[in-house]
């Protein structure tokens, strides 16, 4: 019986000796996971320190690079809008010179063969562009009417009649339909600023709101410029409003038929040179 108690408790204390060596061995295996993970950890965190440090340095460079891109194209804009003189006194910007040669590729080449100067060239570019988008045929239905195209001008005399009744400068509602062609023309083509001049005969004019001939020619074509701006949709930035009262007549004062001829509104197309070659540039 007492054989039998002491292997009992030898047998206790062997079972609890393995288990305390698996306990051990436990221990040791997790104590090497975690070290392993907390090498990870700081290897990631390393890894991510290092990947951000690149990153930074990479947008440093996109930075410098877009900045270098930007002088870049200001320097050509500059170089673009530097203005050069021909020898005939001419100034073009180098930008303009270069959309001109484009356009000219497009002319004919007999005609550009004549062409001698600068400024000789510019005008076949602008006519040419002119010839092509504008269309006057239906303005020129009338006597009173007087569509005239000199190289790069556009230069339309409509008689006063059909604009005004005499001595005043309200337009007249019998005037709409020439200046819905007229605009119709303008806004066919953004390159195009319009000026518009009145013209009176020689007869000396005095009212409250009128001094002088100076005050009708001028009056004439504010009152036209605002009806094109106002029912018309012109822009109004394209409009400019002049008069020149009787100083340029068509004829002689002298005569009732005269006096009719040189009572006008001169509409005046004139091609704004740096919208012009921007347009062309961008067709």
């Amino acid at each position: 019986m007492k054989k039998i108690s002491i292997l009992f408790v030898s047998a206790i204390l062997l079972s609890s000796c393995v288990s305390k060596k698996k306990y051990v061995m436990l221990e040791q295996e997790k104590g090497e996971v975690v070290s392993e993970l907390t090498k990870t950890k700081v290897e990631k965190e390393e890894l991510e320190a290092k990947f951000q440090a690149i990153q930074e340095r990479v947008d440093n460079y996109n930075a410098k690079i877009n900045s270098l891109s930007q002088d870049i194209d200001g320097l050509q804009k500059e170089s673009d809008s530097k203005f050069t003189v021909s020898t005939n006194g001419t100034m073009t910007s180098k930008l303009t010179e270069r959309q001109m040669r484009e356009t000219l590729s497009k002319v004919d080449p007999n005609k550009v063969s004549q062409a001698k100067t600068l400024k000789d060239s510019m005008n076949l570019a602008i006519e040419y562009n002119l010839n092509r988008v504008i269309d006057t045929s239906t303005l020129n239905e009338d006597e009173d009417i007087a569509v005239n195209i000199n190289e790069t001008v556009v230069m339309i005399s409509i008689s006063d009649k059909m604009l005004f009744n005499t001595g005043s400068y309200r337009v007249s509602n019998k005037a709409n339909d020439i200046l819905q062609k007229l605009a119709d023309v303008i806004n066919s083509e953004p390159s195009i600023d319009v000026m518009v001049e009145g013209h009176t005969d020689s007869r000396t004019i005095s009212t409250p709101t009128l001094k002088d001939n100076w005050d009708l020619s001028v009056l004439r074509a504010t009152s036209v410029v605002r009806k094109l701006q106002n029912e018309y949709n012109v822009s109004p930035e394209k409009l400019i409003a002049s008069g020149r009262s009787s100083y340029q007549p068509l004829t002689a004062n002298d005569t009732k038929e005269g006096r009719s001829k040189n009572r006008r509104t001169r509409i005046i197309l004139l091609p704004n040179i740096d919208k012009f070659f921007a347009l062309m540039s961008s067709n």
